[in-house]
Formats: C-alpha cells, sequence, structure tokens
C-alpha cells in the first residue's frame, strides 16, 4: 500500500526523494512495503554491491538484512526526520508513518539509525 499522493521526484545533491502531493497529519501510515528477506550470507556479497546503500539490517538479531519493495528505498536520510519505519518480522513487511504533521510539497524522509530523531553518524556524509 502506497498512499496515493506520494510521488517521487529529484533531490538537489541526493538523487531522487519521496514527496507529498498533500498535507498529511501526524501518525499517517503513508507506506505498507513488502520485503524480500536474504541471509547473512548473501549480505555480504550486497555489501560489495551499491544495493549496500539500499538494503535494511533484518531480524530481531539483525543477521539478515531485506530490500524493500515500493518507494522505501527511495526515502532519504534526515536526522531530524519527518517518517518513522516499523520491521514487522512476522508478516515481511516495513510501514512508514509520519511522526509529525507534512505540507504539501514537502520532501518526506526516514532517520537510518531505525529512530525518527536519532543522532549517531550514519555512514556517509549527511547534508541535513
Amino acid at each position: 500500500m502506497i498512499l496515493p499522493a506520494l510521488f517521487i521526484a529529484p533531490v538537489l545533491n541526493k538523487g531522487r526523494g519521496v514527496y507529498t502531493a498533500e498535507d498529511l497529519v501526524k501518525g499517517t501510515i503513508i507506506e505498507v512495503s513488502p520485503v524480500i528477506v536474504m541471509t547473512g550470507e548473501e549480505r555480504v556479497h550486497l555489501d560489495k554491491t551499491t544495493m549496500h546503500d539500499y538494503i535494511f539490517e533484518w531480524g530481531s538479531r539483525r543477521d539478515r538484512c531485506c530490500v524493500a519493495l515500493g518507494y522505501v528505498s527511495v526515502y532519504n536520510h534526515s536526522y531530524s526526520s519527518n517518517c518513522e519505519y516499523e520491521m514487522d518480522y512476522e508478516y515481511n513487511t516495513i510501514t512508514i508513518k509520519t511522526v509529525r504533521s507534512i505540507g504539501a510539497g514537502e520532501e518526506l524522509t526516514i532517520n537510518y539509525n531505525g529512530t525518527w530523531n536519532n543522532k549517531k553518524k550514519v555512514w556517509f556524509d549527511v547534508k541535513d
């Protein structure tokens, strides 16, 4: 499920990003994406490719990884993101939800650390 108001557009110095064409209120579920789960061994190989920047650690022990379908892999990182993601290991989905009200035309971001306001440094230089 992807909210019909979402769209992908270019982002200066970041490639592409996910935006909303409508105002969104805090707590809105904007996407529920199925994922493809891979083993830790498969992740070793993926980490040597461009896919490294698009996979998520997966499982309660983080011993696997997954590729999310839908728009999930296109959301850009922000240390003060306006959305958060939740992983459902039983149903193999990632849900994206707003953590504050968001205006039409605004880019939707997630914090790659897993918690929407986590300031831990990520593996790449961030222009936030």
